[in-house]
């Protein structure tokens, strides 16, 4: 039973989302990594990159931090997601989790540190992770796909130039459902954060399709007055 004045631990986790190809289809999906636990509690168990908050550092300089310790990943983009605190979430001292999620470009997860005890898993399809991280995880799911109908955030997954079909293939990877083409193509352009630029794709047998960028001037999400703020919770690398 928890007394009070006990001390409460305070940690950090994340997770983070690439879209990499099925290897059955081919088809792009939601991966995230996780990492094998070598200690109890759920020792041999995989779960979220993280760890313990210094004193001298802030919630997000450990989570980027955590994350370049256990899998070389330095996301663009790293959002606070949710403080996780249920009295029996950990065993033993009570533990709150400040969760992050990050998102990163398909090439940058290739590069990520991957071997016996740091693993990428399709995020619709885990394992049994350790503590409550399997609900977290659905949260995230939830979050994104959430955002993804409403924001720019899709950006966070493509170069600094693409196609529409290529928006369009990340929009369906991450909202698990096909859009039609022509309808998708009015309402992105009708938004007005796409910018056309003077580039297209050469090389196919078809039309060359044109390069777009996103306006410079718009935000992936909006964070209202915490945008503003030197230590808002929200970090985006352009």
């Amino acid at each position: 039973m928890q007394q009070s004045g006990q001390a409460i631990s305070l940690a950090v986790s994340t997770v983070i989302f690439a879209l990499r190809p099925l290897p059955e289809s081919g088809e792009s999906a939601l991966w995230i990594p996780l990492v094998r636990r070598t200690r109890e509690p759920y020792d041999g168990q995989w779960a979220l990159p993280g760890g313990w908050v210094d004193n001298h550092e802030s919630l997000e300089d450990a989570a980027a931090r955590n994350l370049l310790e256990t899998t070389a990943l330095e996301p663009a983009y790293l959002e606070q997601l949710y403080a996780f605190g249920e009295v029996e979430r950990s065993i033993g001292p009570r533990a709150v989790s400040i969760v992050y999620w990050a998102l990163v470009r398909q090439e940058e997860a290739d590069r990520a540190t991957e071997g016996e005890n740091v693993r990428w898993f399709p995020a619709d399809d885990l394992p049994e992770l350790a503590f409550d991280h399997n609900v977290i995880v659905d949260y995230a799911l939830w979050r994104l796909r959430t955002k993804m109908e409403y924001s720019r955030i899709a950006r966070a997954f493509l170069g600094e130039t693409f196609t529409l079909s290529e928006l369009r293939i990340v929009h369906e990877a991450v909202l698990q459902k096909q859009l039609d083409p022509a309808n998708f193509r009015r309402q992105i352009e009708n938004s007005g954060s796409l910018v056309p630029t003077d580039h297209v794709v050469s090389g196919g047998r078809h039309r060359p399709p044109r390069l777009y960028r996103y306006d410079e001037g718009v935000e992936l999400v909006d964070n209202g007055p915490l945008g503003r703020l030197k230590t808002g919770s929200t970090r985006v690398i352009h």
